[in-house]
């Protein structure tokens, strides 16, 4: 057989697990981009061996594994990489009042819910869920990848399985927590400070993303009086869900959006905002129209 042939029918192999490969990569990272990069490393040293490969499909999932566990390890060092909840790309959906079991059911089809769960595990953890509960792959082979024992895998695993079981146990339904932003965008645009307090959980945290940078403001004081500043220049909202979460898209006079905000809802309090007003960042989203 000559090279040509080897290298089309190694190519022809490779794709035919791309799928696989992007979706363990994504679960793993969050990240369609980063997923896309990881692939294609992987690609790159599949091209370069030049030995026999048995198990091709459990030879690539171990090396994506690898370069995605480098990848989570340096968003540890660079935290400002991880905005938005470790989900780079905000998915963004009209909610236009459909019943709470059909609003869980979307969020899960598509992973968003799992995917905020997992940006809470350390790197190990969220890599050794991902590929055990979500890809069947043995703990033996995971634990290469990490560099411990099966037995140490599986204990990994298992802290981890329990972290997200934890979560996926919200204390407020899907209603609940649209009810606590209608509360919030109404105090808002009264300018009541006092009710802005009620919704707001005493530590809550905004992150606003804006050209350059990421502002964080801690605390429901702070948080209030900062809300009761911008109220003025919202034209038009659109309720909406932000990755599952409920939230609002506003736009200017002139059609063009103005930001995108989502909120965390605990025990009938807010205890995260979530604002996306970077032009750049908005113009690059598939976003629903006004109303």
């Amino acid at each position: 057989m000559t090279d040509t042939r080897s290298a089309e029918l190694l190519a022809e192999a490779f794709e035919a697990q791309r799928d696989r490969l992007s979706a363990v990569a994504y679960r793993v990272l969050g990240s369609y981009a980063d997923a896309e990069d990881v692939v294609q490393e992987a690609w790159v040293r599949l091209a370069r061996q030049d030995t026999t490969i048995d198990n091709l499909a459990g030879w690539l999932t171990t090396v994506v594994g690898r370069i995605s566990l480098d990848v989570l390890r340096s968003r540890r060092t660079r935290p400002e990489a991880a905005f938005g909840d470790g989900l780079p790309e905000l998915v963004v959906t009209a909610d236009d009042g459909g019943e709470p079991a059909e609003i869980v059911a979307l969020a899960d089809s598509v992973g968003l819910a799992l995917l905020v769960v997992l940006d809470s595990l350390g790197p190990g953890e969220r890599l050794a869920f991902v590929l055990h509960d979500l890809f069947a792959v043995p703990f033996t082979e995971i634990g290469q990848i990490l560099g411990k024992s099966a037995d140490a895998t599986k204990m990994i695993a298992s802290r981890a399985r329990r972290k997200v079981q934890a979560a996926e146990r919200p204390r407020t339904v899907a209603r609940e927590q649209r009810q606590v932003a209608d509360a919030f965008r109404a105090a808002v645009a009264g300018g009541d400070f006092e009710a802005l307090l009620r919704v707001l959980d005493p530590d809550v945290r905004l992150t606003v993303d804006i050209p350059g940078e990421v502002v964080v403001t801690i605390g429901a004081t702070r948080v209030a009086a900062g809300a009761r500043t911008v109220a003025g220049t919202v034209v038009r909202q659109r309720a909406v869900l932000v990755n599952g979460r409920p939230g609002y898209v506003a736009w200017r006079a002139d059609g063009t959006p103005l930001s995108i905000i989502s909120f965390t809802v605990d025990d009938g309090r807010i205890t995260a905002i979530a604002i996306v007003a970077d032009p750049a960042r908005l113009a690059s989203m598939h976003l629903p129209a006004p109303v």
